[in-house]
């Protein structure tokens, strides 16, 4: 090349070359950003999701490594999510509680990520949210720091109330729905049912053996109590 020819495309040579460098580094660096971010979020979910578990399964009422028992099942027609991670406590080795993560309901502003706590006997052991997008003032009273009603499942099974009335009262069933919201406690009403149903239909798989039909332990502790009173 030239002399003269080689001068005039120095420049653009050095600013390509410049500006490839720079390349580089910011991929490395957004690339290091990204994994440390994903981690740190990762982290604050399995703590949300600990604080979640422990209100609705105290630890005294089992006896094992509720994090290290556990199994993945797939079902996102009964579940809403693919995987379901089913968290396995036990008493003595006998199973106690099943919790399931997520079960997704389908709310008004997106998914709704659920952890529903279910106690051998079929009866619900409490149900929180762990993710949503649901709108500030309306949807988000399904979160138990601002309002009460999703304590309201606890205690609950199919039967009690029938599964027909597994609903909310706008669509004649028994659980009652916010005001100017509906599409939201309706999500979440069908989600739990769904759970509950399924967890009926694969009781070995979720338990990890076959269980026969018992109280739960608030109620053999209210029992004993009685008895004993």
């Amino acid at each position: 090349m030239p002399e003269g020819g080689l001068q005039k495309w120095l420049p653009a040579l050095i600013s390509g070359l410049v500006l490839g460098v720079f390349a580089v580094i910011g991929t490395t660096l957004v690339g290091i950003s990204y994994e440390g971010t994903a981690e740190r979020i990762a982290q604050n979910e399995r703590d949300a999701l600990l604080r979640r578990m422990a209100e609705i399964l105290p630890a005294d009422r089992y006896d094992n490594d509720l994090l290290s028992d556990t199994t993945v099942v797939s079902a996102p027609a009964q579940l809403g999510a693919s995987p379901t991670t089913v968290y396995r406590a036990r008493m003595g080795d006998q199973p106690v509680a099943a919790v399931l993560s997520p079960v997704t309901a389908s709310g008004y502003a997106g998914d709704i990520a659920l952890i529903v706590g279910i106690y051998a006997d079929g009866t619900v052991a409490g149900v929180r949210v762990i993710r949503h997008k649901e709108t500030p003032g309306l949807g988000d009273k399904i979160e138990v720091e601002r309002n009460p009603w999703m304590r309201g499942f606890s205690g609950k099974r199919i039967g009690n109330p029938p599964l027909e009335r597994w609903k909310v009262q706008r669509d004649g069933g028994d659980f009652n729905q916010f005001t100017g919201a509906t599409i939201t406690p309706r999500a979440v009403v069908a989600a739990v049912r769904r759970a509950l149903l399924y967890v009926s239909n694969h009781r070995e798989a979720v338990f990890g053996k076959t269980v026969e039909a018992a109280d739960p332990p608030a109620a053999k502790s209210q029992a004993q109590a009685q008895t004993h009173g």
